[in-house]
Formats: C-alpha cells, sequence, structure tokens
C-alpha cells in the first residue's frame, strides 16, 4: 500500500463516499492523511451513515463537518443529508461549508435543516456545478441575470416550495440542462388555478412526481424521456419537435393529456394504473410505428366505447418487441377481445397479467401464444393476495391446471410467474 501514488490513494478514498469511512481509513498513516487533504474529490454526510450526528448534538456534529470540509481541497462532489438531525444546523456554518468548495463543486446533494435560511442559487449560482439535488427547501425571487448555472445538466427539487414562475425561470437559467425531477413539488400560486410552463431547448429526461395541478406545459425540443408518476393533473401538454423516445405513465390521473407531434419517434410507452378522461390517448400513440416495448397495464378510460383491441395493437405497431398487457375480466368482458386475426412476428417478450381472474384468462393466454409465433419468454403476473374464497383459488387451480397443459405445447418458450 505504501507504494501507491498519492492520486491513487485520493480517488480510492473517493469512492468510500462516506465522510465517516474516509476519516476512518486516512488515519491509517500520514501519507492517507495527505491524500485526504488534497486528492479527495467526493465526500458524503449523511445520518444514516453515522448515529454520532445525533449523539453529539447539532452543535458538535456542525464542528465536526466544518473540520473535515475543510480539511479537504478541491472537492468535486458533496453530499448533506442531513435532515434527520434531531437539532437544526446555523445557517452560518452551513453557508460556510458551501462557500469554501463551491469552486470546485461540480455535483451536490442538499437537504439540510438550518436555523435561518441559504440561498443556495446566490451562493452556488455562476460556479461549476453539473448536478444540483434539492430537498425540503424554499426557492423564492429567482433573479435569472443573476442565478446564472452555466453547466449545469442535471437539477432534482424534491419537497421543494417554489412558485410557477420562479420554477419556469429557474430552468431558463440552465442553458444546458438536460436532465429535470420534480419530486412533491410545492408549488406556490398567487391564483385559484395552478398552471406551471416549462421550456428548455437542451432538456432531454423530465420526471415528475406526487403532484396536483390544473395545468403543466412543457415545451421542449430535444426531449426523449418523460414520465409522469403518481399525478393528478387536469392538462399535461408537451410541445416538441419528434425526438421523444421513451414515454412512461405509473398511477396518473388526467383530463386532457397531449403530446403533440412527439410520437413519431417513440421507442418505448409503459402505461400503470392510468385514468384518462380523453378518449383520444391511443389514437395519440397509435402513430408510434416505429413502437418496440409496450405496456398497457390497468388503463381506465371514461369513455366506455374507449376499446383496445388486440387486432388494433398490432395493425399500429408492428415492430413491437416486448409486449405487455393486463386485462379485467370482470363481467366476462376482455379490454383487449378475444377476436379477430392477428400475428405479432417481432414479439420475444410476452407479459399477461389479471385484474379480476376468471376462467377466461387461460383461453386468451393461448390465444396471444398463437399469435407470437417467435415468442421467447412468457411472464405471467396476477395479484393473488384478494383470492379469499373456495371459488377464487378454485379458479387460480384451474388456471394453473390449464397454463400447464399449455407449456407442454409450447416447450421452447420460457415461462415465469410473478404473483402479488
Amino acid at each position: 500500500m505504501e507504494s501507491l501514488p498519492i492520486e491513487v490513494i485520493g480517488s480510492i478514498l473517493s469512492r468510500l463516499a462516506a465522510a465517516r469511512d474516509v476519516v476512518v481509513a486516512s488515519a491509517t498513516c500520514r501519507k492517507w492523511l495527505e491524500a485526504r487533504r488534497k486528492h479527495l474529490r467526493s465526500l458524503s454526510f449523511s445520518v444514516g451513515d453515522w448515529s454520532g450526528y445525533r449523539d453529539y448534538g447539532s452543535s458538535q456534529a456542525g464542528i465536526w463537518i466544518t473540520q473535515t470540509i475543510f480539511q479537504t481541497a478541491g472537492l468535486e462532489s458533496l453530499s448533506l443529508q442531513l435532515d434527520d438531525v434531531d437539532e437544526e444546523l446555523s445557517a452560518s456554518a452551513v453557508v460556510a461549508w458551501l462557500l469554501y468548495t463551491r469552486e470546485t463543486l461540480r455535483s451536490l446533494r442538499y437537504n439540510v435543516r438550518t436555523i435561518g435560511d441559504v440561498n443556495i442559487l446566490e451562493i452556488c449560482g455562476r460556479q461549476k456545478l453539473e448536478n444540483l439535488v434539492l430537498s425540503h427547501n424554499s426557492i423564492s425571487g429567482v433573479e435569472p441575470n443573476y442565478y446564472r448555472f452555466a453547466g449545469l445538466k442535471s437539477l432534482s427539487l424534491s419537497h421543494v416550495s417554489i412558485s410557477a414562475l420562479d420554477l419556469s425561470l429557474l430552468v431558463s437559467t440552465c442553458p444546458k440542462l438536460e436532465k429535470l425531477d420534480l419530486i412533491s413539488p410545492v408549488i406556490a400560486m398567487s391564483d385559484a388555478q395552478v398552471t406551471v410552463e416549462v421550456s428548455s431547448a437542451t432538456l432531454r429526461h423530465f420526471y415528475i412526481e406526487a403532484t396536483s395541478l390544473d395545468k403543466f406545459v412543457l415545451e421542449a425540443d430535444s426531449i426523449e424521456s418523460l414520465h409522469l408518476k403518481s399525478c393528478s393533473l387536469e392538462l399535461f401538454e408537451l410541445i416538441g419537435k419528434g425526438t421523444l423516445k421513451h414515454f412512461k405513465i405509473d398511477d396518473v390521473s388526467v383530463l386532457h393529456l397531449d403530446i403533440g407531434d412527439a410520437v413519431d419517434n417513440l421507442d418505448t410507452v409503459d402505461v400503470r394504473d392510468f385514468t384518462i378522461t380523453s378518449p383520444k390517448f391511443f389514437q395519440m400513440i397509435s402513430k408510434s410505428a416505429k413502437l418496440r416495448r409496450l405496456r398497457l397495464w390497468d388503463l381506465m378510460f371514461d369513455d366506455e366505447d374507449e376499446i383496445v383491441e388486440i387486432e388494433t395493437i398490432a395493425l399500429c405497431f408492428p415492430q413491437l418487441s416486448h409486449l405487455s398487457l393486463s386485462c379485467d375480466l370482470r363481467d366476462e368482458v376482455l379490454l383487449y377481445g378475444l377476436h379477430g386475426c392477428f400475428h405479432f412476428e417481432n414479439v420475444v417478450v410476452l407479459e399477461l397479467g389479471w385484474t379480476f381472474l376468471n376462467d377466461l384468462f387461460s383461453d386468451w393466454v393461448e390465444l396471444m401464444l398463437k399469435c407470437c409465433p417467435n415468442l421467447k419468454k412468457l411472464i405471467i403476473n396476477g395479484v393473488v393476495s384478494d383470492l379469499k374464497t373456495h371459488e377464487e383459488r378454485q379458479l387460480l387451480a384451474n388456471f394453473t391446471l390449464a397454463i400447464v397443459c399449455v407449456m407442454r405445447e409450447y416447450v421452447n418458450i420460457e415461462v415465469v410467474f410473478e404473483y402479488k
């Protein structure tokens, strides 16, 4: 170990990341201590890493963190996950940490409860930051000409209180932004209707989770990935130039969804637990002739006439290789139908699941197998925890027997059962 160059030791310590482990490891000898001081690039302070943050109190913990940070030079990555400290930390101490490291920082994860406010934008703006993750903070009064993040590529706001205007302005201060995550944002509005408009020419990945808004408009000419999760929206609109490749919806309720002409180059559509009032959702994605992966799982349409048949899926998406469908079998009605002549020539992975199991499901599985001549893997996904009566358990037993008979016919297909 003594023969290792000091730069290599610094790289090893940087991979440890957790501040407590770095301090312990660097106590090995003077050379390791020097490597920590001169060549450490990554440092993380988290309550989960060491109970001492709570045992010593916020004052002593703040002193130890200050000493550790001030004994480094050239930190590029700093993570402060200290929101679970029993007592709030001094804002002046936190500001000192950021001022000391900001000129070299490229990545900052910040989640700290402080006595007094800490303006992250003012401290870290106009610096070298490329990745910024803020949690449980408040942002107000964004000045585009002053708070400038020229090199920022990834921005994540989690449980952050911010107005719709400030959010729009903040994104505009990041001319190279490629990734934006909004998790449980607290959007402050001056009027009753909550409307958010975000525009970025460079944005490629957008993720929004756990929010309720009246209107969200995203203008992104380079968008490639769009993911909505656990949201309730009256309107979501994407304005782009057809670069979208991955579109995912998970546990979302929306009255009107419009992704415009951004569907031409879609490769993946993954939809789960989706309630939509507008009857044009499938019409919208049906233009995606290049689609290779499709999941339609637990869809709820407000319009009873909005039925997506398997034959329509086969005709609209001839290049599909992965297909995942769940069926609503209540009242012996299959959402995707059991009729028609169709084939999925390119499908190699097929996942089928039920919402309410009945005797028709095994027939549907067999039909789908006949329509996928080149299938390599079949995944059966179902909820069995709700099968409590003898009749319901008998349905599962009958299905298991039926699927075993089917498997004997299709011996070249791998079959996987994923029950919940």
